[in-house]
């Protein structure tokens, strides 16, 4: 019997909602992918589906199959692919989903070099603030920037993600510069609605390793960077931002650091993968940009941002 084929079907049916929609996308009757969901069943001693007439749902057996049998499916593809591109070959399509705003500026502009270098290679980019699910949604990686959640995926770093305060030189000469974490409490914050909600408390360390947390008032709020971005040049307030995102605004004086000797905590921007075994797109992708960002990223180089945010 083929295992691991009618485990890989019985993935599909959870994934797909129906057998019927599972066989189709495998090529299949319904009657011979129902035959071998059976067998599987049989061979197992246990059930793994609920029948309804609507949905199938997984038994308690079903989910655990799911669960520990998806990384044995992906693992086995990963390695047939493997050995059938072999390490020089770099083919088919690597799905990725970026940061919007990181993506479009940072990962973008380097896609088609990395397709010069690969010609064989199709490239599918999603870009979204969204946290995606990476296996149900079929992507090889993703890029994603701050702490990471332990969710079992597998994370390399790229680079570090340094945050700073910063605001409109004309809502600092309006409302003062602040020169410690408490004179915060006098100004409007320009906060990220996050997926944890209103992030309205800011930690901050200082050059002696201090900590200090302040709870800022707002005027302005959004769930999207850019958005804060926009309104933190219209002297909307201070914002917290990834110094990546405001690199060249800081260079130009569009913008500039507030507090700089108390910053943010540092984060880091990673590539995340489903799997320990990857297929050699997603090998020389990852490399790739780990190469590019280096031990020091583009918007930290002289010249740019973190001179002006040093200053």
């Amino acid at each position: 019997m083929d295992r691991i084929g009618d485990i890989a079907l019985f993935l599909r049916v959870l994934d797909a909602g129906s057998i019927s929609a599972a066989a189709r996308r495998l090529d299949l009757s319904p009657a011979v992918a129902s035959q071998r969901l059976k067998r599987l069943e049989r061979d197992l001693g246990v059930r793994l589906l609920h029948r309804t007439t609507r949905r199938l749902h997984p038994t308690p057996e079903g989910q655990a199959l799911a669960a520990r049998g998806r990384v044995l499916v992906q693992e086995l593809e990963a390695l047939g692919e493997d050995l059938r591109e072999g390490a020089a070959h770099v083919t088919g399509t690597l799905r990725v989903t970026l940061s919007a705003s990181f993506g479009q500026l940072y990962v973008a502009p380097l896609l088609p070099e990395f397709q010069r270098l690969h010609p064989k290679l199709r490239i599918s980019a999603h870009l979204s603030d969204d946290l995606v699910d990476l296996v149900r949604d079929g992507f090889d990686l993703a890029i994603r920037i701050g702490a990471l959640e332990d969710s079992g995926l597998v994370a390399r770093r790229l680079a570090a993600n340094r945050r700073v305060l910063c605001a409109a030189p004309a809502y600092l000469r309006e409302r003062g510069v602040p020169h410690t974490p408490d004179d915060l409490a006098g100004h409007d914050g320009v906060l990220l609605m996050g997926r944890d909600g209103r992030q309205d408390v800011w930690t901050l360390v200082g050059p002696d390793g201090a900590t200090a947390r302040v709870r800022m008032a707002s005027r302005f709020e959004s769930n999207l960077g850019e958005v804060m971005r926009e309104a933190a040049l219209a002297g909307q307030g201070i914002a917290l931002h990834s110094l990546w995102h405001v690199a060249d605004d800081l260079r130009s004086g569009r913008l500039v650091v507030v507090l700089p000797d108390w910053r943010p905590p540092t984060t880091q921007i990673s590539a995340v993968t489903p799997s320990r075994l990857q297929p050699p797109r997603v090998r020389r992708f990852v490399d790739f940009l780990a190469d590019r960002f280096g031990t020091q990223p583009p918007w930290e180089r002289p010249g740019l941002a973190g001179d002006a945010a040093d200053q």
